[in-house]
């Protein structure tokens, strides 16, 4: 079965997208929705920046969004299909729309809300995020409760079996890097103003889950996998509930993608810019016969 992955923060660069709405009518729409329902300059921001623009919480998030959709909507119109759709972080609202459950309006104002209260929440509560490869997730979990002792610091992205983001207070963060660091992994701070998927964005998580609300979720019409349980889900009113604890809740890349590939899952295709998530799937999957690919050029298909 064929697989839709799509990317999250980490993955933009400026000139990202500008290849779909080249040459697709139906990418154009998404641009066009997007900014319509957010009232930013997405085509702007992802075709000519300023890097520092784009990268704005804020910004970023309804902006990635639309070059995920864009491409998504340009392979719609080749007949380029999914079997099963799931993304990383931000990347699941895409999946959201791919999947069925809401509506591309919808998308934006999830994103765009998700964005202002995040980037909210980094404000009032400072945090750090860390990259730390090398140790396995029981090895790094009991340092995590040693650098506990300073402050909140947890799991954020269990990226693959040997690649794991800590997320939390920037002292409590910093002293667990320190730690990884000691026992011999390699660590590398991340570009991040906030400690996202943490018990920082708490109050974000509140008000996102009464945003939510207004939002009509449906049924999924194609096979649908969580972040947060990295289970399928079938259930719209579970799945909304999910989408309001992603927040703050570690994202279980490792665990949703086994189970993906136990679902009959072979054909991976990352569906956005870079390829962040193929990368990932390669170290998940090393030993299973999967085809990887990223389209960022639906004019390739």
């Amino acid at each position: 079965m064929r697989v839709f992955m799509f990317p999250g923060q980490g993955s933009q660069y400026v000139g990202m997208g500008k290849a779909a709405y080249e040459s697709s009518a139906e990418a154009k729409r998404v641009f066009e929705i997007a900014e319509k329902i957010t009232g930013l300059p997405i085509r702007k921001l992802c075709f000519e920046g300023p890097l520092e623009e784009l990268t704005r919480t804020l910004n970023l998030q309804p902006a990635l969004t639309a070059v995920n959709l864009a491409i998504y909507e340009a392979l719609q119109e080749k007949n380029f299909f999914p079997d099963i759709v799931c993304g990383h972080s931000l990347g699941e609202y895409s999946a959201l729309y791919a999947a069925g459950i809401v509506s591309l309006e919808d998308v934006f104002r999830l994103v765009l809300k998700r964005g202002e209260l995040m980037e909210r929440e980094a404000e009032r509560n400072p945090g750090e995020m860390y990259a730390v490869i090398g140790l396995s997730r029981e090895k790094l979990e009991e340092l995590l409760l040693k650098a506990q002792t300073k402050g909140t610091v947890t799991l954020a992205n269990h990226n693959t079996p040997v690649q794991i983001v800590i997320t939390g207070e920037k002292e409590a963060a910093s002293y667990a890097a320190f730690l990884a660091k000691e026992a011999g992994a390699r660590v590398v701070k991340l570009k991040v103003s906030g400690a996202y998927h943490s018990p920082l964005m708490a109050q974000a998580a509140r008000d996102f889950k009464a945003f939510l609300r207004e939002i009509p979720f449906n049924p999924p019409q194609r096979i649908f996998f969580s972040n947060v349980s990295a289970k399928r889900e079938d259930d719209p009113k579970k799945i909304k509930e999910l989408m309001g604890e992603q927040i703050e809740s570690p994202v279980r890349w490792v665990e949703e993608i086994e189970n993906i590939f136990a679902a009959g899952g072979r054909e991976f295709v990352e569906v956005g810019p870079k390829t962040v998530l193929t990368g990932l799937v390669k170290k998940i999957l090393p030993l299973q016969e999967v085809s990887l690919r990223n389209i960022e050029n639906p004019a390739e298909i």
